[in-house]
């Protein structure tokens, strides 16, 4: 279970977990085409003068917008042309379905002029010559709705104009709920979440199938609805989209037995999660990090909204948040934007047999099922970190093993003293955003613990046997554990625990505790 020292903590008022992607946006570029040079190349295969430009490339699109909307007169569906950029397409369209009964398949086509990259023939003067230019510009975009017998409500956008860009728009509970109804399983839902389910585990099992898709023969499914003349537009070329995610997110939803379970516990949540998380903590809750040199910017806010309270940390772009939704369910949410500050095991792009090294994780649907295991391991550590925050254990309970000496292998171990260095400096380095993923080895925390480098070899042989020691004692007060067949160790469910109060009690002013106990 992914959030079990959370479902140890409140297990008794939990119904279930259910863990996968919940929006998921996908962006096709005609790579071959989408610059100068590739344009130039198209229009040299195809015959084109740069001064015939402009006509040409109306016909290709007149032609795109009779193919894409093609289906829609033939099964006498809307094609409705919205004047304003700010009309909420997604409820615009679920009236429709609502009025006219619909159940499966197109809903309607609805158009309007957007800002989009495209061409345009310019006139060098100091040349003088005519050249293509790569710009954002006005054109008019097509968005298809329907109810898909896979994915369920979904939506897809293509621009009408070179080089015709598509974004997709698949919600991963809504292509759940197919899956349930297929399979007969029982369920109640409120908006894009499950409030109760007949059947959690097989749920699961049926969400972790979404990440066996074949992506391109489902992508390429939707392409041919949105314009069924692109074989034939770029016939015997070779050009074809390249998928990349913008973005997608991830969402564990604990469901309790009654809304009054989570609203007795939630506001707490929300209260610790805004005075205690630092900086550090929310690097740590998305493996990323914590050096000197980070220029991002770290924010954590909550807002007040009609479908619950949410508390929000963001790094740069990528973010987790926790809301209460449904009532009943608290979701955990990861949304990457910025995938390159993960990383992923792969040889280099474009080497497919190079050595597989730690890199930047991709864009690219390649790469997507390590967005599968770094996400939903951020939920985990957030929700963590609300089950150790708020605890009815005393906190001199909870660390009082620790501050007595123990044995380890039948030798004896010293006790932690975690109110004061070094024992704080080494809790806190262990407990840091990059070994979240990864762990750490030793020569990681030597270059914490200590300000300089060995000046011998003798005192870097010394350094490491004290590490070493300090790494004994970790494990032998399990706070720590070794990665089976590395140097590795990660935190223990117990180190996390007891090193979250550890440091939260360290942040908690007098004035604070003044309060709790008026």
């Amino acid at each position: 279970m992914p959030t079990s020292r959370f479902i140890q903590r409140f297990g008794d008022k939990i119904t279930g977990v259910l863990s996968g992607c919940d929006r998921l946006v996908l962006r096709g570029s005609l790579l071959a085409i989408v610059s100068v040079q590739g344009m130039n190349r198209l229009l040299w295969l195809k015959d084109v003068l740069l001064k015939d430009f402009g006509r040409w490339a109306q016909q290709m699109t007149e032609q795109l917008k009779q193919a894409s909307c093609r289906a829609a007169r033939d099964q006498n569906r809307p094609i409705v042309y919205l004047r304003s950029a700010n009309t909420d397409k997604d409820e615009f369209a679920r009236q429709i379905a609502a009025k006219d009964g619909i159940t499966e398949g197109l809903v309607a086509i609805l158009t309007g002029v957007e800002p989009c990259m495209s061409f345009e023939i310019y006139r060098n003067r100091p040349t003088p010559k005519l050249e293509p230019v790569y710009r954002l510009r006005k054109g008019l975009v097509l968005y298809h709705y329907w109810i898909d017998p896979q994915f369920g409500w979904m939506n897809a956008r293509i621009q009408s104009w070179l080089p015709f860009s598509i974004q997709i728009c698949i919600n991963g509970r809504e292509w759940l709920a197919r899956m349930m109804d297929h399979n007969q399983i029982r369920y109640r839902r409120y908006d894009n979440c499950f409030t109760w389910m007949e059947d959690v585990a097989k749920a699961q099992r049926l969400m972790n199938r979404q990440l066996r898709i074949s992506w391109p023969k489902a992508l390429q499914r939707i392409v041919r609805q949105l314009n069924p003349l692109h074989g034939r537009m770029f016939r015997g070329l070779g050009i074809s989209y390249y998928w990349s995610i913008y973005p997608n997110e991830w969402a564990t939803d604990v469901m309790f037995r009654k809304a009054s379970d989570l609203a007795a516990i939630y506001p707490a949540m929300v209260l610790h999660g805004m005075r205690t998380f630092s900086s550090e903590d929310v690097l740590r809750f998305l493996g990323r990090k914590v050096h000197g040199n980070f220029k991002g910017e770290i924010t954590s806010d909550f807002k007040d909204r009609p479908e619950g309270v949410r508390i929000k940390h963001r790094v740069k772009d990528n973010s987790i948040k926790a809301y209460d939704k449904g009532g009943n369910v608290l979701r955990v949410e990861t949304t990457v934007n910025d995938p390159r500050d993960f990383k992923v095991l792969r040889p280099k792009h474009g080497e497919p047999h190079s050595k597989a090294q730690w890199r930047p994780l991709r864009r690219g649907v390649a790469d997507i099922h390590r967005r599968a295991q770094v996400s939903p391991a951020s939920n985990q550590r957030y929700l963590d970190a609300l089950a150790a925050t708020d605890t009815s254990t005393p906190l001199g309970e909870l660390i009082r093993d620790i501050c007595k000496p123990t044995t380890y292998r039948d030798k004896r171990v010293r006790a932690l003293r975690p109110w004061a260095d070094p024992d704080l400096a080494l809790l806190r380095a262990i407990n840091r955003g990059e070994f979240s993923v990864n762990g750490f080895r030793n020569r990681d925390l030597q270059s914490l613990l200590f300000d300089d480098a060995p000046d011998s070899a003798q005192a870097k042989q010394r350094r490491s046997a004290r590490v070493s020691r300090l790494l004994r004692m970790l494990r032998a007060h399990r706070l720590i554990q070794k990665v089976p067949h590395t140097h590795r160790y990660v935190l223990t469910s117990r180190g996390r625990e007891v090193i979250s109060a550890v440091l939260a009690a360290h942040q908690i002013t007098l004035e604070q505790l003044n309060k709790l106990a008026a």
